[in-house]
Protein backbone atom coordinates (compact mmCIF):
# COMPACT_ATOMS: atom_id res chain seq x y z
CA UNK A 1 0.00 0.00 0.00
CA UNK A 2 0.79 3.48 -0.77
CA UNK A 3 1.61 5.09 2.89
CA UNK A 4 0.81 9.27 2.90
CA UNK A 5 4.90 9.40 4.01
CA UNK A 6 5.95 7.35 1.46
CA UNK A 7 3.41 9.63 -1.06
CA UNK A 8 5.13 13.24 -0.02
CA UNK A 9 8.97 11.67 -0.61
CA UNK A 10 7.13 10.92 -4.17
CA UNK A 11 5.71 14.01 -4.82
CA UNK A 12 8.62 16.31 -3.36
CA UNK A 13 10.50 14.01 -6.44
CA UNK A 14 8.37 14.67 -9.17
CA UNK A 15 7.64 18.76 -8.64
CA UNK A 16 11.15 18.99 -8.55
CA UNK A 17 11.60 16.50 -11.73
CA UNK A 18 8.89 17.90 -13.91
CA UNK A 19 10.71 21.36 -13.70
CA UNK A 20 14.26 20.39 -14.39
CA UNK A 21 15.35 21.34 -17.87
CA UNK A 22 18.09 19.71 -18.11
CA UNK A 23 19.96 17.24 -18.77
CA UNK A 24 17.17 17.07 -21.63
CA UNK A 25 17.30 13.24 -23.95
CA UNK A 26 14.34 15.28 -26.73
CA UNK A 27 12.37 12.96 -29.27
CA UNK A 28 12.61 15.76 -31.58
CA UNK A 29 12.91 15.58 -35.63
CA UNK A 30 14.91 18.25 -37.16
CA UNK A 31 13.19 19.26 -40.47
CA UNK A 32 15.17 21.93 -41.03
CA UNK A 33 17.45 24.72 -39.01
CA UNK A 34 14.53 26.50 -37.83
CA UNK A 35 13.48 23.92 -35.93
CA UNK A 36 16.48 23.98 -33.12
CA UNK A 37 15.26 25.04 -29.85
CA UNK A 38 14.69 24.53 -26.11
CA UNK A 39 12.98 21.96 -24.70
CA UNK A 40 10.72 24.54 -22.75
CA UNK A 41 9.76 26.48 -26.08
CA UNK A 42 9.19 22.87 -27.90
CA UNK A 43 6.81 21.58 -25.05
CA UNK A 44 5.61 24.21 -22.30
CA UNK A 45 3.96 21.69 -20.54
CA UNK A 46 6.12 18.94 -20.84
CA UNK A 47 9.62 19.75 -20.65
CA UNK A 48 11.48 18.74 -17.49
CA UNK A 49 12.33 14.92 -16.61
CA UNK A 50 15.04 14.26 -18.91
CA UNK A 51 12.53 13.12 -21.87
CA UNK A 52 8.78 13.89 -22.31
CA UNK A 53 7.31 10.87 -21.20
CA UNK A 54 8.96 10.54 -18.01
CA UNK A 55 7.54 14.13 -17.26
CA UNK A 56 4.20 12.90 -18.68
CA UNK A 57 3.93 10.10 -16.32
CA UNK A 58 5.83 12.12 -13.49
CA UNK A 59 2.49 14.31 -13.97
CA UNK A 60 0.27 11.33 -14.21
CA UNK A 61 2.20 10.50 -10.67
CA UNK A 62 1.38 14.18 -8.80
CA UNK A 63 -2.63 13.78 -10.11
CA UNK A 64 -2.47 10.34 -8.18
CA UNK A 65 -1.20 11.68 -5.00
CA UNK A 66 -3.27 14.94 -5.24
CA UNK A 67 -6.21 13.02 -5.81
CA UNK A 68 -5.61 10.05 -2.92
CA UNK A 69 -4.07 12.11 -0.35
CA UNK A 70 -5.36 15.78 -0.90
CA UNK A 71 -3.88 17.13 2.47
CA UNK A 72 -0.23 16.17 2.04
CA UNK A 73 2.01 19.01 2.86
CA UNK A 74 3.30 18.74 -0.93
CA UNK A 75 -0.29 19.28 -2.10
CA UNK A 76 -0.11 23.25 -3.40
CA UNK A 77 2.77 23.21 -4.88
CA UNK A 78 1.30 20.51 -7.16
CA UNK A 79 -1.79 22.53 -7.42
CA UNK A 80 0.42 25.24 -8.69
CA UNK A 81 2.66 23.35 -10.69
CA UNK A 82 -0.30 21.99 -12.53
CA UNK A 83 -2.20 25.49 -12.90
CA UNK A 84 1.13 26.22 -15.08
CA UNK A 85 1.91 23.12 -17.11
CA UNK A 86 -1.58 22.12 -17.75
CA UNK A 87 -2.92 25.79 -18.32
CA UNK A 88 -4.78 25.63 -22.01
CA UNK A 89 -2.53 27.70 -23.04
CA UNK A 90 0.26 25.50 -22.18
CA UNK A 91 -1.52 22.24 -23.74
CA UNK A 92 -1.78 24.00 -26.80
CA UNK A 93 1.45 24.29 -27.40
CA UNK A 94 1.59 20.23 -26.99
CA UNK A 95 -0.91 20.04 -29.66
CA UNK A 96 0.76 22.79 -31.91
CA UNK A 97 3.58 20.24 -31.56
CA UNK A 98 2.12 17.40 -32.39
CA UNK A 99 0.98 18.45 -35.90
CA UNK A 100 4.45 19.27 -36.79
CA UNK A 101 5.45 16.96 -40.17
CA UNK A 102 7.84 15.42 -38.43
CA UNK A 103 5.93 14.35 -35.16
CA UNK A 104 3.94 11.89 -36.73
CA UNK A 105 5.12 9.02 -34.92
CA UNK A 106 5.98 11.17 -31.88
CA UNK A 107 6.18 9.14 -28.54
CA UNK A 108 4.46 6.18 -30.55
CA UNK A 109 3.18 4.41 -28.28
CA UNK A 110 4.44 4.62 -24.90
CA UNK A 111 3.80 8.55 -24.88
CA UNK A 112 0.66 8.08 -25.97
CA UNK A 113 -0.43 5.92 -23.40
CA UNK A 114 1.13 7.53 -20.82
CA UNK A 115 -1.14 11.05 -21.67
CA UNK A 116 -4.26 9.23 -22.16
CA UNK A 117 -3.53 7.75 -18.51
CA UNK A 118 -2.89 10.79 -16.97
CA UNK A 119 -6.60 12.11 -18.81
CA UNK A 120 -7.46 9.56 -17.17
CA UNK A 121 -6.64 10.11 -13.84
CA UNK A 122 -7.86 13.97 -13.77
CA UNK A 123 -11.03 12.52 -14.82
CA UNK A 124 -11.19 10.31 -11.16
CA UNK A 125 -10.22 13.34 -9.51
CA UNK A 126 -13.27 15.59 -7.54
CA UNK A 127 -13.31 19.43 -7.92
CA UNK A 128 -13.10 22.44 -9.23
CA UNK A 129 -9.21 21.76 -10.03
CA UNK A 130 -9.44 18.30 -11.69
CA UNK A 131 -12.10 19.54 -13.47
CA UNK A 132 -10.24 22.53 -15.03
CA UNK A 133 -7.03 20.75 -15.79
CA UNK A 134 -9.42 17.65 -17.28
CA UNK A 135 -10.77 20.03 -19.39
CA UNK A 136 -7.26 21.58 -20.58
CA UNK A 137 -5.66 18.26 -21.14
CA UNK A 138 -8.84 16.92 -23.27
CA UNK A 139 -7.08 18.43 -26.39
CA UNK A 140 -4.20 17.19 -26.08
CA UNK A 141 -5.51 13.78 -25.11
CA UNK A 142 -8.22 13.89 -28.08
CA UNK A 143 -4.98 14.59 -30.50
CA UNK A 144 -3.39 10.81 -29.59
CA UNK A 145 -7.01 9.29 -29.70
CA UNK A 146 -6.92 10.34 -32.94
CA UNK A 147 -3.24 9.28 -33.30
CA UNK A 148 -4.54 5.78 -32.00
CA UNK A 149 -7.00 5.77 -34.80
CA UNK A 150 -4.96 6.38 -37.66
CA UNK A 151 -1.91 4.00 -36.42
CA UNK A 152 -4.20 0.95 -35.41
CA UNK A 153 -5.82 -0.18 -38.69
CA UNK A 154 -2.13 -0.27 -40.31
CA UNK A 155 -0.01 -1.53 -37.85
CA UNK A 156 0.18 -5.72 -39.66
CA UNK A 157 2.03 -6.87 -36.62
CA UNK A 158 2.77 -5.40 -33.02
CA UNK A 159 6.36 -4.59 -31.50
CA UNK A 160 7.23 -6.95 -28.65
CA UNK A 161 10.05 -5.43 -27.03
CA UNK A 162 10.35 -4.56 -23.27
CA UNK A 163 10.71 -0.90 -24.15
CA UNK A 164 8.81 2.04 -25.02
CA UNK A 165 8.01 0.73 -28.13
CA UNK A 166 6.03 -2.26 -26.66
CA UNK A 167 2.32 -2.56 -28.31
CA UNK A 168 0.94 -4.45 -25.33
CA UNK A 169 1.30 -2.15 -22.89
CA UNK A 170 0.41 1.01 -25.48
CA UNK A 171 -3.15 -1.08 -25.75
CA UNK A 172 -3.63 -1.60 -22.00
CA UNK A 173 -3.42 1.63 -20.56
CA UNK A 174 -5.22 2.73 -23.81
CA UNK A 175 -8.08 0.56 -22.80
CA UNK A 176 -8.07 1.71 -19.37
CA UNK A 177 -8.78 5.10 -20.54
CA UNK A 178 -11.19 4.25 -23.06
CA UNK A 179 -13.30 2.67 -20.39
CA UNK A 180 -13.11 5.39 -18.17
CA UNK A 181 -13.85 8.23 -20.59
CA UNK A 182 -16.16 6.97 -22.17
CA UNK A 183 -14.35 6.26 -25.65
CA UNK A 184 -16.40 3.36 -27.62
CA UNK A 185 -15.07 3.64 -30.74
CA UNK A 186 -11.42 3.46 -29.35
CA UNK A 187 -12.16 0.80 -26.58
CA UNK A 188 -13.62 -1.40 -29.66
CA UNK A 189 -10.34 -0.78 -31.63
CA UNK A 190 -7.72 -1.60 -29.08
CA UNK A 191 -9.71 -4.89 -27.70
CA UNK A 192 -9.95 -6.32 -31.42
CA UNK A 193 -6.54 -5.01 -32.15
CA UNK A 194 -5.34 -7.37 -28.76
CA UNK A 195 -7.37 -9.92 -29.80
CA UNK A 196 -5.74 -10.37 -33.32
CA UNK A 197 -2.53 -9.46 -32.11
CA UNK A 198 -2.17 -11.46 -29.17
CA UNK A 199 -5.08 -13.53 -28.51
CA UNK A 200 -4.05 -17.12 -30.27
CA UNK A 201 -0.08 -16.21 -29.19
CA UNK A 202 1.04 -19.87 -26.78
CA UNK A 203 4.43 -21.14 -25.49
CA UNK A 204 5.90 -17.43 -25.37
CA UNK A 205 9.73 -18.00 -25.23
CA UNK A 206 10.15 -16.39 -21.35
CA UNK A 207 13.28 -17.35 -21.12
CA UNK A 208 14.93 -15.15 -22.95
CA UNK A 209 14.29 -12.43 -20.68
CA UNK A 210 14.78 -9.88 -19.53
CA UNK A 211 17.36 -8.33 -22.55
CA UNK A 212 19.64 -5.70 -20.51
CA UNK A 213 17.21 -2.44 -21.20
CA UNK A 214 13.93 -3.65 -20.72
CA UNK A 215 11.80 -2.12 -18.15
CA UNK A 216 8.70 -4.26 -19.52
CA UNK A 217 8.57 -7.57 -19.81
CA UNK A 218 7.10 -8.44 -23.13
CA UNK A 219 5.55 -11.80 -21.77
CA UNK A 220 4.02 -10.17 -18.52
CA UNK A 221 2.73 -6.39 -20.17
CA UNK A 222 1.31 -9.06 -22.88
CA UNK A 223 -0.58 -11.28 -19.89
CA UNK A 224 -1.69 -7.86 -18.36
CA UNK A 225 -3.28 -6.36 -21.65
CA UNK A 226 -5.03 -9.84 -21.85
CA UNK A 227 -6.29 -10.10 -18.81
CA UNK A 228 -8.11 -7.03 -19.46
CA UNK A 229 -10.10 -8.32 -22.26
CA UNK A 230 -10.87 -12.45 -20.78
CA UNK A 231 -13.49 -13.28 -18.49
CA UNK A 232 -11.55 -15.07 -15.67
CA UNK A 233 -11.84 -18.72 -17.01
CA UNK A 234 -11.01 -17.80 -20.23
CA UNK A 235 -8.06 -15.73 -19.32
CA UNK A 236 -6.55 -18.98 -17.12
CA UNK A 237 -6.68 -20.64 -20.05
CA UNK A 238 -4.78 -18.23 -22.45
CA UNK A 239 -2.74 -17.98 -19.56
CA UNK A 240 -2.07 -21.23 -20.08
CA UNK A 241 -0.82 -21.55 -23.29
CA UNK A 242 0.96 -18.65 -23.62
CA UNK A 243 3.51 -19.62 -20.34
CA UNK A 244 2.42 -23.35 -19.59
CA UNK A 245 5.16 -23.29 -16.78
CA UNK A 246 4.15 -20.54 -14.75
CA UNK A 247 2.37 -22.83 -12.26
CA UNK A 248 6.30 -24.21 -11.55
CA UNK A 249 7.67 -20.62 -11.49
CA UNK A 250 9.45 -21.31 -14.69
CA UNK A 251 11.08 -19.69 -16.19
CA UNK A 252 13.47 -18.87 -13.70
CA UNK A 253 14.60 -15.58 -15.10
CA UNK A 254 10.35 -14.50 -15.89
CA UNK A 255 10.32 -14.53 -11.39
CA UNK A 256 13.39 -13.65 -10.37
CA UNK A 257 14.45 -10.28 -10.13
CA UNK A 258 16.95 -8.50 -12.55
CA UNK A 259 19.36 -6.05 -10.77
CA UNK A 260 21.52 -3.52 -12.21
CA UNK A 261 25.02 -3.09 -12.33
CA UNK A 262 25.16 0.31 -12.44
CA UNK A 263 21.81 2.84 -11.91
CA UNK A 264 23.93 5.95 -13.14
CA UNK A 265 23.36 3.81 -16.79
CA UNK A 266 20.39 5.49 -18.69
CA UNK A 267 19.26 1.74 -19.81
CA UNK A 268 20.99 -0.38 -17.27
CA UNK A 269 18.58 1.55 -14.96
CA UNK A 270 15.61 0.16 -16.64
CA UNK A 271 15.90 -2.82 -15.09
CA UNK A 272 14.37 -1.39 -11.51
CA UNK A 273 11.54 -0.33 -13.91
CA UNK A 274 11.26 -3.81 -15.09
CA UNK A 275 10.84 -4.98 -11.59
CA UNK A 276 8.00 -2.68 -10.79
CA UNK A 277 6.59 -3.44 -13.88
CA UNK A 278 6.94 -6.49 -13.32
CA UNK A 279 5.21 -6.13 -9.61
CA UNK A 280 2.09 -4.86 -10.91
CA UNK A 281 2.02 -7.41 -13.91
CA UNK A 282 1.62 -10.34 -11.60
CA UNK A 283 -0.69 -8.49 -9.23
CA UNK A 284 -2.99 -8.08 -12.38
CA UNK A 285 -2.80 -11.81 -13.54
CA UNK A 286 -3.36 -12.93 -9.85
CA UNK A 287 -6.55 -10.26 -9.61
CA UNK A 288 -7.29 -12.00 -13.04
CA UNK A 289 -7.68 -15.67 -12.28
CA UNK A 290 -10.45 -17.46 -11.09
CA UNK A 291 -10.73 -17.71 -7.17
CA UNK A 292 -8.88 -21.27 -6.54
CA UNK A 293 -6.50 -21.41 -9.10
CA UNK A 294 -3.08 -22.76 -7.74
CA UNK A 295 -1.19 -19.94 -9.78
CA UNK A 296 -2.30 -16.90 -7.71
CA UNK A 297 0.00 -17.51 -5.10
CA UNK A 298 2.65 -18.28 -7.57
CA UNK A 299 1.53 -14.47 -8.81
CA UNK A 300 1.29 -13.15 -5.78
CA UNK A 301 4.47 -14.39 -4.26
CA UNK A 302 6.70 -12.74 -7.29
CA UNK A 303 4.85 -9.40 -7.62
CA UNK A 304 6.20 -9.17 -3.84
CA UNK A 305 9.71 -10.29 -4.79
CA UNK A 306 9.68 -8.08 -7.66
CA UNK A 307 7.92 -4.66 -5.81
CA UNK A 308 10.94 -5.10 -2.86
CA UNK A 309 13.49 -5.27 -5.51
CA UNK A 310 12.50 -1.89 -7.48
CA UNK A 311 11.79 -0.19 -4.21
CA UNK A 312 15.10 -1.00 -3.19
CA UNK A 313 16.27 0.41 -6.75
CA UNK A 314 14.74 3.68 -5.81
CA UNK A 315 17.37 4.37 -2.69
CA UNK A 316 20.21 5.30 -5.40
CA UNK A 317 18.55 8.68 -5.78
CA UNK A 318 20.42 8.80 -8.98
CA UNK A 319 18.87 11.14 -11.82
CA UNK A 320 18.59 8.41 -14.37
CA UNK A 321 16.29 6.49 -12.21
CA UNK A 322 14.96 9.39 -9.71
CA UNK A 323 13.30 11.06 -13.48
CA UNK A 324 11.05 8.34 -13.95
CA UNK A 325 10.60 5.61 -11.40
CA UNK A 326 8.47 7.14 -8.84
CA UNK A 327 5.50 6.59 -11.11
CA UNK A 328 6.73 3.27 -11.68
CA UNK A 329 6.92 2.77 -7.73
CA UNK A 330 3.54 4.23 -7.79
CA UNK A 331 1.26 1.91 -9.86
CA UNK A 332 3.39 -1.19 -8.51
CA UNK A 333 1.95 -0.03 -5.02
CA UNK A 334 -1.53 1.48 -5.54
CA UNK A 335 -2.00 -0.21 -8.99
CA UNK A 336 -2.97 2.11 -12.34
Amino acid sequence: MLAPALASRFARIALDNVVREYPNKPEHVLDGPGDVSFPRTLHPAFYGSYDWHSCVHMHWLLARLLRKFPSLPEAPAIAARFDRHLSAAAIAGEVDYLARPGARSFERTYGWAWLLKLAEELGRGAGADFARWRVNLAPLAQAFVARYHDYLPKAAQPLRGGVHSNSAFGLAFAIDYARACNEPALLALCEAKARAWFGDDRDYPAAWEPSGSDFLSPALVEADLMRRLLERDEFAAWLGRFLPWFMSGEPAALFTPAIPTDRSDPQIVHLDGLSLSRAWCFDGVADALPPGDPRIAVATEAAAVHRLAGLDGLQSGDYMGAHWLASFAVVALDGA
